[in-house]
Formats: structure tokens, sequence, C-alpha cells
């Protein structure tokens, strides 16, 4: 099963958490990606933040990334928003 956690960062500390769960393996894990983060910003009633060349990247390398201010068209009211993937 796929999973993804979701921290909304404020002050350095967890705000709100989730955990997204996709089981469909006919999906790509770039899909999966999309849907789950898709999934966290229904539930944190969030806009979904545009992928920049740095969290692209940040995600490639530990799939984990941070979405911050520059990541959102409108203001948030929060730090950031953190991604992990913590199962595959």
């Amino acid at each position: 099963m796929f999973r993804m956690w979701a921290k909304i960062i404020k002050d350095t500390r967890i705000e709100r958490d989730t955990v997204i769960s996709i089981s469909d393996y006919s999906l790509s894990r770039t899909s999966m990606v999309f849907q789950a983060l898709e999934d966290i910003c229904y539930q944190f009633d969030l806009e979904k933040p545009m992928w920049l060349d740095s969290t692209v990247k940040d995600f490639q390398k530990h799939s984990k990334t941070r979405f911050t201010q520059d990541n959102f068209i409108e203001r948030i009211e929060f730090d950031f928003l953190e991604v992990q993937v913590i199962e595959e």
C-alpha cells in the first residue's frame, strides 16, 4: 500500500496532520503522489501547491518535500506543508 504523511507546520509545531493511503497499484508512483496530494489538500481545505524545481528535486531525492508560501498562489496561514512517503 502507498501511504503519504502530510503535516501543516506553524511555529515549529505540527498544527494538523493526516495519512493518505492508496491501494490502486494500477497507478504509477507519480500518479499516486499526485492523487495523495490532492486528497491531502481536500482534507486540509487548501489549494494544491505548485511543484517548483526545488520541491521536485527534494522529493525525488528524499521522498519528502516542503511546500512554502512560494508554492501557493493564495496566502497560507502556516509556515509550510510537508509531505513524506512513508510506505510504498
